[in-house]
C-alpha cells in the first residue's frame, strides 16, 4: 500500500474496523473508506463515510465499481456475546455468509490488490488442543453455542482460500482472539464478556455509593433494552426511567442491592454466568489494529504459505497429516496468554474500585473451558502485541467513562 492507495474498511465504525481506521491515518494513510451500516461513527472527518448495507448484492456490486478499491479490510460482521449467538442463531450464519460473499467475490471481480478476511478464534474445535495452532482448523467438533457464527467464518476463510488457489487472489485471513477496546459493545444483553463485565461492574460501584448521577448518565449514553416486556411489564430504560424501575432491570441483568448502606456504601452482588473457570486470552483492538496493517503493509498469501511450511517440516502435525498443507493461508492474532474468567473479573473490580461481591452462576453454560492460540507464525513474521491486559482495561474503561 502507498499513502494514497485506495483502501476501504468494510465495518468501520465498530470495534474491529474503528480500530484499523484510527491505525491508518496514524500512519499516514489518506484515502480511506469506512463503509457503516446506519448512523455515522465517530470517525475523524478525513475519513469518507459510506452508508452501506452490506447484505444487499446489488449495493456491493455498485460500491466497488463506483469506488473501485484498491486494498480491503472486511471487519464488517454481526458479532456478540454467548447469550447473542446462542439466541440468534439464523441471523448469525445467515447475515455473516452474506456479508462476506458479496464483498470478497466482488473483490475478487474487480481485481483489487489485496484483501484482508478477519474471523474469530471461534473457529476452532471446542476441545483441541492448547495453545491453539492454525492447523487445528476443522479437527474436531465446535462449540455448539457459537456454532452458526463459526462456521460462516469458516466459510469465509476457505472462500479466501480457494480464491487464492484458483484465481491467484492475494486473499488474507485472520483470526484475532477476544478483542476489546474504544468502540466496543456495552449491551448487557449482546456484549462479549470483557466489555459486558467493565459495565456490569461499573454500574455495581455506582450502586453501591449510591451515585445515581453517573448511573443516569451511563444510561442515557447506553439505554438497556432488550429483555422480555413480560418479564418486567417495559422494554427500554435510559436514565429518565424511574429508580425503581431502573433497579428492576439491573436485578434482572445480575446487578442487584443486597442491602441498603448502614455505613458509606450498600452491599451489592454482580452476576457473573458460569463457574468463572474458563480461561481466555484478550487482546487490545489498537493491537490488533497495529497486526491487521502491518500484515497488509508488508506480508503476502506466499509469505504465510512458506511459514506453514516452514513449520510443517520442523512440527508435523500431532492431530492430522494433513491440515498443515489444508490450513496455510491464515493467521492467529493474539497474545499468547490467558486469564480465567473470575480472575478478569477480579483484576477489572481493582481498576474500577468496586468493592462489593460476585455470584458465579453455575446453571448458566461456561463455554470452551480453556483457549489461548498459538501466535508463533506471527511472531516468525515480525509483529507482537505491546498492550498488556491490565494497562488496556485501565484505557478502555477511561474511554467508556468519557466518550
Amino acid at each position: 500500500m502507498n499513502k494514497n492507495s485506495t483502501i476501504v474498511v468494510f465495518g468501520g465504525s465498530g470495534l474491529v474496523g474503528s480500530a484499523i481506521v484510527r491505525k491508518l491515518i496514524e500512519k499516514g494513510y489518506k484515502n480511506i473508506i469506512a463503509t457503516i451500516h446506519n448512523r455515522k461513527a465517530d470517525l475523524p472527518e478525513s475519513v469518507k463515510q459510506i452508508k452501506l448495507n452490506l447484505l444487499n448484492e446489488n449495493e456491493v456490486k455498485e460500491f466497488f465499481e463506483k469506488i473501485k478499491p484498491e486494498y480491503v479490510f472486511l471487519a464488517a460482521a454481526k458479532v456478540g456475546g454467548i447469550v447473542a449467538n446462542n439466541t440468534y442463531r439464523a441471523d448469525f450464519i445467515y447475515e455473516n455468509l452474506q456479508i462476506q460473499n458479496n464483498v470478497i467475490y466482488n473483490a475478487y471481480k474487480y481485481n483489487i490488490k489485496k484483501l484482508m478476511f478477519l474471523g474469530s478464534t471461534c473457529i476452532y474445535p471446542k476441545n483441541c488442543p492448547q495453545p491453539i495452532k492454525e492447523e487445528y482448523l476443522l479437527t474436531g467438533e465446535l462449540e455448539y453455542t457459537n456454532e452458526p457464527y463459526a462456521i460462516a467464518k469458516i466459510a469465509g476463510i476457505k472462500m479466501c482460500e480457494s480464491f487464492n488457489i484458483q484465481y491467484g487472489t492475494n486473499f488474507i485471513s485472520v483470526m484475532p482472539t477476544n478483542l476489546y477496546g474504544e468502540n466496543d459493545n456495552f449491551d448487557l444483553e449482546k456484549s462479549h464478556v470483557l466489555p459486558a463485565l467493565i459495565r456490569k461492574i461499573h454500574l455495581g460501584k455506582c450502586l453501591e455509593e449510591d451515585n445515581w448521577d453517573e448511573i443516569r448518565k451511563d444510561l442515557n449514553k447506553n439505554p438497556i433494552g432488550g429483555f422480555r416486556d413480560e418479564d418486567l411489564g417495559f422494554s427500554k430504560v435510559d436514565g429518565d426511567t424511574s429508580k425503581e424501575d431502573i433497579l428492576k432491570v439491573l436485578d434482572y441483568y445480575g446487578i442487584k442491592i443486597l442491602k441498603s448502606k448502614t455505613s458509606d456504601l450498600n452491599s451489592v452482588s454482580i452476576e457473573i454466568w458460569g463457574s468463572g473457570k474458563p480461561m481466555r486470552e484478550f487482546l487490545y483492538s489498537d493491537d490488533m489494529a497495529d497486526a491487521c496493517v502491518y500484515l497488509m503493509e508488508k506480508i503476502d498469501i506466499d509469505d504465510i504459505i512458506n511459514v506453514n511450511e516452514q513449520v510443517k517440516k520442523t512440527q508435523p502435525s500431532t492431530l492430522n497429516p494433513q491440515s498443515s498443507a489444508h490450513n496455510s493461508h491464515f493467521l492467529n492474532i493474539g497474545t499468547g496468554k490467558d486469564i480465567s474468567i473470575k480472575d478478569l473479573a477480579y483484576l477489572i473490580k481493582d481498576v474500577i474500585g468496586y468493592k462489593g461481591e460476585f455470584y458465579f452462576n453455575t446453571s448458566k453454560p461456561d463455554g470452551t473451558m480453556k483457549k489461548v492460540i498459538d501466535v508463533s507464525k506471527l511472531h516468525s513474521l515480525g509483529w507482537k502485541h505491546k498492550v498488556e491486559l491490565e494497562e488496556g482495561i485501565k484505557k478502555i474503561y477511561e474511554w467508556y467513562r468519557n466518550s
